[in-house]
């Protein structure tokens, strides 16, 4: 069974670590230059932790997962499962609507993280972190990243997205959580403009404030227009970018840049 795509002569997954590269470093280099907000807490020891809860996510999913998004979508294909399968659309648009309805199904997945108790305990350990930066893109525990895996796994096959628009997807999706949690100063009048399609830094910043009402807002990663259609949009944070706390307002100390406690974080006694 194909589980990969191969294009400019790059397999699948060498083209998103590549672009997972670039983008890092893109991004790093640019809070380094243009910081839009002071930090709480030094970069070294934060780093190190959500670095070291990066390579756990990775370690566990190549351990337990054995196929990955692209190749279930190739099995849906093989096996005519999924509405796109059984449409006769043209390629491409076959491709166009299936990565708006995967972006969908993340900001659905995300809200859902916000409001069910077990799965709020687990999303915590993304939200704890008490500076938001490019590191923050993929602080999340790797039990919320198996269960983002299957989720994501029933709406490729119940969808029958395409493997060119899983693989987009996925590596767009990606860029797009380096680029919208990075600490970069961009000017007002290109964030309106950006965030007219895209989540911005700057839109999605008010998402990581210790405020309730602005934590359960703008759910978005990568399109815009959900958080505006379901009325879960927040422009600006009440306190100011600069004056704004991040985090959880119960976890305003240094235990969140210990890399055990995150990875204990959901199990804790409230």
């Amino acid at each position: 069974m194909q589980d990969s795509l191969l294009l400019f002569g790059l397999t699948e997954n060498s083209l998103r670590l590549g672009t997972f590269a670039s983008v890092f470093v893109i991004m790093a280099l640019a809070e380094w230059y243009l910081p839009k907000k002071q930090r709480t807490q030094p970069l070294g020891r934060r780093w190190l932790t959500n670095w070291g809860i990066i390579i756990a996510d990775a370690m566990i999913v190549r351990l337990i997962v054995p196929i990955l998004p692209v190749g279930v979508a190739f099995y849906a294909a093989s096996q005519n499962w999924g509405l796109l399968n059984w449409a006769g659309l043209p390629g491409w648009l076959s491709v166009l609507i299936g990565f708006v309805v995967l972006d969908f199904a993340i900001w659905f997945q995300h809200m859902l993280s916000h409001k069910i108790p077990i799965l709020w305990r687990l999303h915590q350990v993304h939200h704890a972190d008490r500076d938001i930066d490019v590191s923050t893109a993929l602080r999340f525990h790797p039990i919320e990243i198996l269960l983002s895996l299957v989720y994501k796994m029933v709406w490729i096959l119940l969808l029958g997205a395409p493997a060119m628009a899983v693989f987009l997807f996925e590596a767009i999706l990606n860029g797009a959580a380096l680029f919208n949690h990075a600490n970069v100063r961009f000017s007002p009048k290109l964030d309106a403009v950006l965030r007219l399609l895209i989540v911005t830094p700057d839109m999605h910043r008010v998402h990581h404030s210790t405020i309730p009402s602005e934590t359960d807002s703008n759910y978005g990663f990568n399109l815009s227009l959900w958080d505006r259609w379901f009325g879960t949009y927040i422009a600006q944070p009440k306190e100011g970018h600069e004056g704004m706390t991040i985090g959880l307002t119960q976890y305003q100390s240094d235990k969140p840049s210990r890399f055990g406690w995150a990875m204990f974080l959901p199990f804790r006694n409230r």
